[in-house]
């Protein structure tokens, strides 16, 4: 393996942020489930096809979640293993993924135990809460000769005037100077040393969606849930002025996914 550039330190107060606010999620767990609109089918069979994986490979999700990406992987055959820090996300999951073969595990991925190895290592919007002293060190090194390590986030970009005025508020509350650019993992991941070079892709898909559940996604974000109870009805009340009730969202969700192989 190439020698690995040292990853971007974070300072105690961030790391102090994401070890509070990771574990958040579990608090709304049927919320998110009902909410968010999981993944796009085409990049899951990408990610598959591009690791060229099949029954009996063992695969590991970091961060499944409510299982929105795991059901997507079930009933292919795979070894399937998932974990996330939250008891009532995982409870969901298991409820959502009819996979018996798949298995679960209420764990960080800094305190996973499994030994591998992995021919695919795959987790959406979860990386980002993963210590970067530890994620993609340890991801190779729990990966086989050639495994890939598949990186994948979500959002949703709204229509304007509601996208511009949207950011004010998260801005307003959030009290955040700049808006988060793209994820810190992509660059270590370009240039860890670790991985050959990546694959990356791009999937758009537009989405109607009733004013209410577009409310639901905005709360079941790491941002909301560490606001004061004071500022979540803010940012709620300041948001429900924004939609009108009954109506429904014109809206695209925007996937990105970036999977590299481990270097050998």
């Amino acid at each position: 393996m190439g020698q690995t550039v040292v990853v971007t330190a974070e300072t105690q107060e961030q790391r102090r942020v994401r070890e509070q606010r990771r574990g958040l999620f579990d608090s709304v767990a049927e919320l998110y489930e009902a909410a968010r609109q999981g993944y796009p089918g085409e990049i899951i069979d990408a990610v598959v096809a591009n690791a060229a994986i099949g029954p009996g490979d063992a695969v590991l999700e970091i961060g499944c979640g409510t299982g929105q990406l795991t059901r997507q992987l079930a009933g292919r055959g795979l070894g399937l293993t998932a974990i996330d820090i939250g008891p009532a996300m995982v409870g969901v999951a298991r409820r959502n993924v009819a996979d018996g073969t798949a298995r679960f595990h209420v764990c960080s991925f800094e305190d996973f135990a499994g030994r591998g190895p992995f021919g695919l290592i795959v987790s959406a919007t979860a990386f980002h809460w993963v210590d970067p002293e530890v994620g993609l060190a340890k991801a190779a090194r729990l990966l086989r000769p050639g495994g890939w390590l598949a990186l994948l986030t979500t959002g949703e970009r709204y229509p304007e005037p509601l996208g511009s005025r949207l950011r004010e508020l998260w801005m307003r509350y959030s009290r955040q100077s700049s808006w988060p650019g793209q994820p810190a993992w992509l660059t270590a991941l370009r240039d860890s040393g670790l991985f050959g070079a990546t694959v990356e892709a791009t999937h758009t898909q537009a989405l109607r969606l009733p004013a209410e559940t577009v409310i639901d996604v905005e709360s079941t974000r790491a941002t909301f849930l560490s606001c004061t109870e004071h500022d979540q009805a803010g940012f709620t009340a300041g948001l429900q002025a924004l939609v009108t009730p009954g109506s429904h969202i014109d809206l695209l969700q925007e996937t990105f996914l970036a999977m590299a192989p481990a270097a050998t």
